[in-house]
């Protein structure tokens, strides 16, 4: 029971590891790629003993010294008690199975029978901070950010729920780890099963829903600095305001980590198996399954770091979409074509029961 307990809290360990070092790297590919793309230098002051590291100092030492030390300010007027809790109301599978020690060790923090299911409920969650944070300020600025934000959110999570139900349908579960396995099968033969081939429309809708729901640019109207400053959050300093950026690129790491899993084959290396490759000309290579393991976090981890950087460079390539707009992609463009992609995967599902 104590090992069972202890590995468990291994496996949460490591997500969450995972999760805070792609976001620290989402935060300085931020600054670098957009330094790039504009042509400048971007951030390089700062240093320790003359050593600035191209600007991980910067990231990962001033930075958040900075936002921690600065002083906590509330605005006169505002809800202390909502004002102080709007930044804290802000199940992936990294690997297969690792049979070592005569125990075999499933390489998901918590297994659960409908994974997607609790994603999208607790990813909902985050609409509540963005409410409190606006209505609490006591800001006319911010709480229109918030009025937006909310109706933003709630709008592209129906696209994006639908999404989500093409997945289900095309491989009959809420299971995130039997997704990430079934993908692993080849079609004809030799080509991977994975979800964007059997859901491409599906792989649109639910990144620019997901993008949407990160609040990023081209769809950062809640923020939107040429118009509300800084939106639901002009009123926050310090670790609070920290807190609201750091959620920002937690919900990034999210919406890569779940179009990874359920597009991109997840932690599948094509064609390596428990025991080793094998491939479709006949050809085996047999490896200890420790190697399969740390192969297959190696190959979920590149797949979530380059998602990661594809979003940030939409954000710094894309103009911002007017309101009106935004409002219109979602209701009028992403929900008929994710209902359109429902009605199809259906159809498509029972020609396929049908002939078998």
């Amino acid at each position: 029971m104590a090992v069972d307990v202890a590995i468990a809290c291994i496996k949460a360990v490591v997500m969450l590891l995972i999760a805070l070092q792609v976001m620290a790297m989402g935060v300085y590919f931020e600054r670098k790629v957009s330094a790039i793309i504009q042509d400048r230098i971007g951030a390089n002051r700062a240093s320790i003993l003359g050593f600035a590291g191209q600007g991980l100092i910067n990231t990962l030492v001033a930075d958040p010294l900075k936002f921690l030390l600065k002083e906590d300010v509330r605005p006169d007027g505002a809800d202390r008690f909502l004002h102080t809790l709007a930044p804290l109301a802000a199940v992936i599978p990294f690997g297969d199975v690792l049979e070592i020690g005569g125990r075999t060790i499933n390489l998901q923090a918590a297994s659960l029978d409908v994974g997607i299911l609790y994603i999208l409920a607790m990813a909902s969650l985050g609409v509540y901070g963005v409410v409190l944070a606006g209505w609490a300020s006591n800001n006319r600025w911010s709480l229109l950010g918030g009025i937006r934000g909310s109706a933003q959110m709630i709008s592209y999570e129906i696209a994006m729920g639908l999404a989500l139900i093409g997945v289900v349908l095309t491989y009959n579960t809420f299971d995130l780890q039997e997704i990430a396995r079934r993908q692993g099968e080849l079609i004809w033969g030799w080509l991977p099963a994975w979800g964007v081939i059997y859901q491409p429309l599906g792989f649109l809708i639910l990144f620019a829903a997901g993008i949407a729901e990160s609040k990023r640019i081209p769809f950062d109207l809640p923020e939107s600095e040429s118009e509300l400053v800084s939106g639901f959050f002009t009123e926050y300093s310090g670790a609070k305001h920290l807190m609201f950026m750091m959620s920002d690129f937690v919900e990034v790491v999210l919406v890569a980590a779940l179009v990874t899993t359920l597009f991109f084959g997840g932690w599948q290396v094509p064609y390596l198996g428990r025991e080793g490759f094998h491939f479709p000309w006949g050809s085996t290579i047999a490896l200890p399954s420790l190697v399969v393991a740390i192969l297959q976090i190696i190959s979920f981890s590149v797949k979530l770091i380059f998602f990661t950087w594809l979003q940030i460079v939409i954000r710094w390539t894309l103009p911002r979409f007017r309101y009106d707009q935004l409002m219109r992609l979602g209701w009028k463009g992403l929900l008929p074509a994710s209902l359109l992609n429902v009605v199809v995967s259906a159809a498509v599902v029972l020609v396929r029961e049908g002939r078998t």
